[in-house]
């Protein structure tokens, strides 16, 4: 019963945030045919605003957990999302092994984890231009794809907001050896140019 119940809140909670942000911030979606149906996937964009989790999670076609700041826990309606579609809440200020495990699970598992690799919100003209490593950390650990997305528009009401999901990123090839901090970043940089080309992609 518990499980129907989840199920249920959740298909009405998408249902109504899906069409919230077609009507209000007139979202288009482009190139979600690049999401695979099947296979563990982490899905990476840019990051703006409150609403880019939740306009993720609904347009992706794919059922997904997203990792959230802990901080969040206190505005009601965040919560209440991340109760209904199993976000993972994550303690910035320390290494949170917990979070991370809960994440690795999902993808080892097949399934699919959605996180912002700016840390932030606009993280990449707070951290030099730099991307964190989670999310590169735990594709080269997990052999999970990434989907690279870029979030046009500035998100208020009734202006154009448009979301474009890349194709799929498979960096399978630094798995054979050992997995260093070169690696990582290496993975990192590649991720971030393929979010900024999407995110000024002409459409």
């Amino acid at each position: 019963m518990k499980k129907f119940f989840k199920k249920t809140l959740r298909v009405i909670v998408a249902f109504s945030i899906f069409w919230y942000c077609k009507f209000v911030y007139r979202i288009k979606i482009v190139g979600k045919e690049n999401v695979p149906k099947e296979g563990a996937l982490l899905f990476c964009g840019n990051h703006r605003t409150y609403l880019d989790p939740p306009l993720i999670t609904v347009t992706a076609g794919r059922k997904m957990s997203f990792m959230a700041k802990e901080e969040l826990k206190n505005n009601p309606f965040i919560r209440f999302l991340c109760f209904t579609f199993d976000g993972i809440w994550v303690k910035r200020d320390n290494k949170d092994i917990g979070s991370l495990k809960s994440a690795m699970k999902i993808l080892k598992n097949g399934g699919c984890v959605g996180i912002f690799p700016e840390g932030t919100r606009n993280g990449m003209e707070k951290n030099e231009g730099k991307l964190k490593n989670g999310a590169s950390y735990m594709a080269l650990k997990t052999g999970a794809k990434i989907v690279p997305i870029g979030i046009q528009g500035p998100a208020k009401p009734f202006t154009k907001n448009t979301i474009i999901y890349g194709e799929p990123l498979d960096f399978s090839e630094y798995t054979s050896g050992k997995i260093d901090k070169d690696i990582e970043d290496k993975v990192s940089e590649e991720l971030k140019e393929k979010i900024i080309a999407l995110t000024n992609m002409q459409i």
